[in-house]
């Protein structure tokens, strides 16, 4: 053993380890609840958490959705769409696209109006070319 690593081991001696992983247990911060916010500031809000995913499949799918429907939506449609963005982005994505063998749908999406209507979008029947929306 080199002395590098013996070094490490001692400044490391009797500290907390990382815990043990445990596959079972799991972890979820629960979103910010927005209050006193204006219709017109919660869908502005809504567009950029559309756009700004961190994955391009994501951030295409959503930013069209927010782009054609938005404007449109009912204000318990926007809650709905608010708590959806706060899943994580592969769920969002495997969900729209129908892929249940990947990420099984939680009950609590099951009779989601919104989510049916990403899906609807996700289809593509037009076959258009997406792209991400102008702002």
């Amino acid at each position: 053993m080199s002395v590098r690593r013996i070094a490490i081991r001692c400044l490391n001696y009797g500290k907390p380890q990382n815990p043990a992983y445990n596959a079972s247990s799991s972890m979820r911060i629960e979103p910010i609840k927005r209050t006193g916010e204006t219709r017109e500031t919660k869908k502005a809000r809504l567009v950029y958490q559309s756009r700004k995913r961190g994955i391009l499949e994501s951030d295409l799918l959503l930013s069209r959705f927010a782009k054609k429907h938005l404007d449109s939506l009912s204000d318990s449609q926007l809650d709905e769409y608010d708590q959806l963005l706060d899943e994580p982005d592969w769920d969002i994505y495997y969900w729209a696209t129908k892929n249940y063998d990947v990420t099984p749908l939680p009950d609590r999406w099951k009779d989601s109006e919104i989510l049916k209507m990403l899906q609807k979008d996700a289809q593509n029947e037009d076959r258009e070319i997406m792209r991400m929306p102008e702002l």
